[in-house]
């Protein structure tokens, strides 16, 4: 049996922490895994950002409920949902999620939770587990999945690593350059011949 594992934000969606950096202004909410490896460093950032200019959640939510997925992006998927099982791994957050997921067409999300006080502030978060999509492709493979997997940056390498075969998509540059034994694509047109190529089955294009 084969299985895909994609990224969420970046590949299927807009990245929510960059759309909320445009919306408020504070640049340095633009910051995501592409630009800063180690994700918990990241997260400390973020949340120091939203406690020094007193956001809350509800901010964040209210920015999310206006986005969109990326173009073709919906397609994508229900054409990967009729020759695959799918499931997103993502680095984003359940609190988040739900505007996205719905457009989506409800797709398998396994993600991280965020930790809010009694006023609604951002106070901590939760992940999943260590090193979580390297660790779910890597107990898709104990199950006997053949499992292919696409993302587009830093937290995305092990998982991909892990995977029988993957691919980056619509990935910066210094990524590319930095992970070369990944083939690089830079549309979800391109991905679906990807993966048709990589599959060790006759699917129909």
């Amino acid at each position: 049996m084969e299985l895909v594992c994609l990224d969420l934000e970046g590949v299927l969606v807009p990245e929510v922490w960059i759309a909320f950096a445009e919306r408020t202004g504070i640049e340095e909410l633009k910051a995501t895994t592409r630009d800063i490896p180690d994700y918990n460093v990241l997260m400390k950032q973020r949340l120091e950002l939203l406690d020094r200019h007193g956001l809350k959640i509800d901010d964040i939510q209210d920015v999310i409920g206006t986005l969109q997925p990326l173009p073709g992006a919906v397609d994508f998927i229900g054409w990967l949902r009729e020759r695959f099982q799918v499931i997103i791994l993502s680095d984003t957050f359940y609190e988040f999620s739900q505007p996205l997921m719905r457009q989506l067409h409800w797709p398998t999300l396994f993600c991280h939770r965020l930790v809010t006080d009694e006023e609604g502030r951002v106070v901590d978060y939760k992940l999943r587990q260590e090193d979580p999509k390297r660790a779910s492709v890597k107990a898709l493979h104990s199950l006997n999945y053949r499992v292919l997997a696409a993302g587009d940056s830093y937290n995305d390498t092990t998982m991909l690593s892990e995977a029988d075969v993957g691919f980056l998509i619509h990935a910066p540059q210094n990524v590319i350059e930095e992970f070369p034994q990944f083939q690089a694509v830079d549309s979800l047109e391109a991905l679906k011949g990807a993966f048709l190529e990589a599959s060790d089955r006759r699917l129909d294009p």
